[in-house]
């Protein structure tokens, strides 16, 4: 009952500070963050071309997560935290460690996003019966050809068959683990839409239709699917720009961080080469950089000109939301 107590008494302390620091322009926080995101590696065994880790245009260096300096980490955060997020960059499942991550967070929500090449039977099983929540397998198309139009390296058959695995072993199991296909629609996968359906239904999984995030391409025209509700960009003037009126406000700088494997603490999931690290977990607690300088000074220039920071600019939060899945 503490545990709740103290759980839902953060919920309503950090809400009412983003309200109130959103209105009056204060940097300053109450609280703790609701969730964390944990990137247990930037490695991936795909090269999907709009993707930081994929496409190698990181500059950061490529890693592991240590088990122990996280367990201490979720130790400060344990009383706080609603969901625990076991990925960011990177296919989370190539850590060595991968199955010693989740079962540290005892009954806060835990959420695995994978590319789906890692679901063996035998993984399945270990999966249903982790205690995971949530269980997010990426496929973006419902044959080989389109499929790897952007998982490059990808294998869909393999994906499909660790889907069906996860599903037999949730069912087997009597698992409470809860499986969702996620689905990227561009302009080469839209007229598989309702076969993705399908195969969702057959496999009792959730399935989440997503606008496509482009970091890379110079011509982000060769991604827009046809369907303009499924378009995350506008095109003016020859040029694409995020449909967002980018407001000056964010919750994730006050509910949602981001741990890199090196224990950087980021300030959300769009700063894919940690350009603003907040703070080091290895050197510091994670209270004292959330309430610190570099973390105030951040929500500062979110609260008086969002449109100015580099990585808000492909931000979706202020996106119209019927264009956001």
């Amino acid at each position: 009952m503490a545990g709740i107590f103290t759980r839902q008494t953060n919920l309503f302390r950090a809400g009412f500070s983003y309200l109130h620091d959103t209105l009056a322009g204060d940097p300053s926080t109450a609280g703790m963050p609701l969730s964390v995101s944990f990137e247990l590696t930037n490695h991936c065994n795909l090269r999907c071309p709009e993707c930081a880790s994929g496409s190698e245009i990181m500059k950061r260096d490529r890693g592991f997560m240590d088990p122990e300096l996280y367990k201490k980490v979720l130790s400060e955060l344990r009383p706080y935290l609603w969901y625990v997020n076991l990925y960011f960059q990177g296919e989370p499942m190539m850590h060595p460690g991968f199955f010693s991550f989740l079962g540290l967070a005892g009954d806060i929500r835990t959420v695995v996003s994978t590319n789906g090449h890692f679901l063996s039977a035998e993984n399945s099983e270990k999966l249903a019966r982790s205690g995971l929540k949530k269980l997010i397998v990426s496929l973006d198309g419902m044959d080989q050809e389109t499929y790897s139009e952007y998982r490059k390296n990808g294998d869909f058959n393999r994906v499909i068959e660790g889907i069906r695995n996860v599903s037999a072993a949730i069912s087997g199991m009597r698992s409470p683990l809860k499986l969702e296909i996620q689905f990227l629609v561009n302009k080469f996968n839209e007229h598989q839409i309702v076969e993705a359906k399908r195969f969702a239904a057959l496999t009792g999984a959730k399935l989440r239709l997503k606008s496509m995030q482009v970091i890379e391409s110079q011509d982000p025209g060769r991604w827009m699917p046809a369907a303009d509700k499924f378009r995350r960009y506008t095109q003016a003037s020859g040029n694409f720009r995020i449909r967002s009126r980018l407001p000056d406000r964010c919750m994730r700088l006050w509910f949602n961080p981001v741990v890199t494997w090196d224990f950087k603490v980021i300030p959300c999931c769009f700063d894919k080469d940690a350009e603003f690290v907040m703070g080091d977990l290895k050197n510091e607690s994670f209270l004292s950089i959330w309430n610190g300088p570099a973390y105030k000074d951040f929500r500062k220039k979110i609260l008086s000109g969002r449109n100015k920071i580099a990585i808000c600019t492909n931000c979706t939060s202020g996106l119209n939301r019927k264009i956001k899945r």
